[in-house]
């Protein structure tokens, strides 16, 4: 089978978004064994739009469209293309009540325009929308295939992922399921990760292993196919572990695990306490723990000190101390851990500081941090990261390595494992 994506949204091609769907589509595709030929970006113009069907319908079985579902003049995706199936449009009973349902939710009241986005065609199969609310659609005419869903990628990859795949998968028979583990790591680049695993990746075939760069990680997925999730997942376990004994160090987490999850789930387990000090970060730190479920049993306070008179005055730091090794430094950042730690009275406390960028700072060059972690029982670390990222970017990775850093830490503690 092949298949053509349609992309629908001027927005996309004036680069006011990018478009992930395809990206995200094509992936998926993939694993079911479907081939991706063409992908096609259209404006919210039902002429050219036409003419991308017509296209596509030359050279494709199955023709995915993204967008244009919504309630406004210019989504007209469902339209357009019930005009070439010359198929009628209806309105979804359940889609319609969904509509309505969110507005009373919110106390607003329901403009008229909003029930085109419960309109189907006529004889198709409704892709439920759990996240927003015009519904997806599939059907079939003429041999071709043809799968409507919505833009945003929120409602979309849940709706490709749960409900436009086992619709492809039951028109054309495939029996086998394909199931996927993602595995997390972080302080390890995607080229040096693939190197170490050359081996594995060569000799792949089912399960397949795919590395893939996300900002600040990496990302290893491991998909099998097979008659059964049980018969999958006896695929991967052995190929997971091999991946463990290689790279084992960088795995902090699999699937939905984020390094704030990851770290907030131990310091819950072992019922330890965090605060945390902060200069280049100016709060971001304690802001993603913050972000987590039940943290506030764990999170009990901090401090931004971003210049030197407050890391003295906040924290107690000496005066010489910061004159003789700098606020950039591995003396300033365990000083910080330490002093935090003290003055919360909390088992762990966790610094950062450095030259976020774009211009020096203390005389370090920019993208220079270090991190002080101060644990309970444990010798006080710090560490170095030499950052080559925008101002912004220097900020948001380093508390993405101060978490990585403090998982390996409180796991060292308690001797456990990845």
């Amino acid at each position: 089978m092949k298949a053509e994506i349609i992309a629908v949204g001027t927005e996309l091609l004036l680069g006011q978004i990018t478009n992930t769907n395809a990206r995200f589509i094509s992936g998926r595709l993939a694993e079911a064994g479907i081939d991706v030929y063409y992908h096609t970006v259209v404006g919210d113009n039902p002429e050219r739009l036409s003419q991308s069907i017509k296209l596509a319908q030359q050279r494709a079985d199955i023709l995915i469209f993204s967008g244009g579902l919504g309630p406004t003049k210019d989504d007209l995706t469902k339209q357009t293309i019930a005009h070439e199936l010359g198929c009628e449009l209806v309105s979804n009973e359940e889609a319609m009540k969904t509509i309505e349902e969110y507005f009373d939710h919110v106390g607003k009241v329901m403009t008229e325009n909003n029930k085109q986005q419960a309109l189907v065609l006529k004889g198709s199969t409704v892709l439920p929308n759990r996240n927003g609310m015009a519904p997806g659609i599939a059907i079939g005419k003429a041999d071709k295939q043809y799968i409507l869903l919505p833009g945003p990628p929120h409602e979309m990859e849940p709706m490709f992922e749960h409900e436009a795949i086992p619709y492809l998968l039951g028109v054309y028979g495939k029996q086998d399921i394909i199931s996927s583990k993602v595995l997390k790591l972080q302080g390890i680049g995607e080229s040096e990760l693939e190197v170490r695993l050359q081996s594995l990746l060569e000799k792949q075939t089912n399960p397949t292993i795919a590395p893939l760069a996300s900002p600040g990680m990496v990302k290893l997925r491991i998909t099998a196919k097979a008659k059964t999730e049980e018969e999958a997942q006896k695929l991967i376990s052995p190929v997971e572990q091999e991946i463990r004994a290689i790279v084992g160090e960088f795995i902090y987490g699999v699937d939905d695990d984020t390094l704030a999850s990851k770290t907030t789930e131990l310091l819950l387990q072992n019922d330890w306490s965090i605060s945390a000090a902060e200069s280049l970060t100016s709060g971001m730190f304690m802001a993603e723990l913050g972000s987590q479920p039940g943290i506030g049993n764990a999170l009990k306070g901090g401090v931004v000190v971003y210049n030197k008179e407050m890391k003295i005055e906040q924290l107690g730091i000496l005066s010489s101390l910061l004159d003789f090794h700098g606020v950039v430094s591995s003396e300033c950042a365990e000083a910080m851990a330490e002093s935090i730690k003290e003055r919360c009275s909390t088992t762990i406390g966790i610094s950062l500081t450095g030259a976020a960028g774009p211009e020096p700072h203390d005389g370090q060059p920019p993208g220079t941090v270090w991190i002080g972690i101060a644990i309970e029982g444990m010798k006080t670390a710090s560490y170095k990261l030499q950052l080559s990222g925008s101002r912004n970017t220097n900020r948001m990775r380093s508390v993405q390595f101060a978490l990585h850093y403090l998982i390996q830490m409180m796991r060292e503690k308690k001797e456990l494992k990845y």
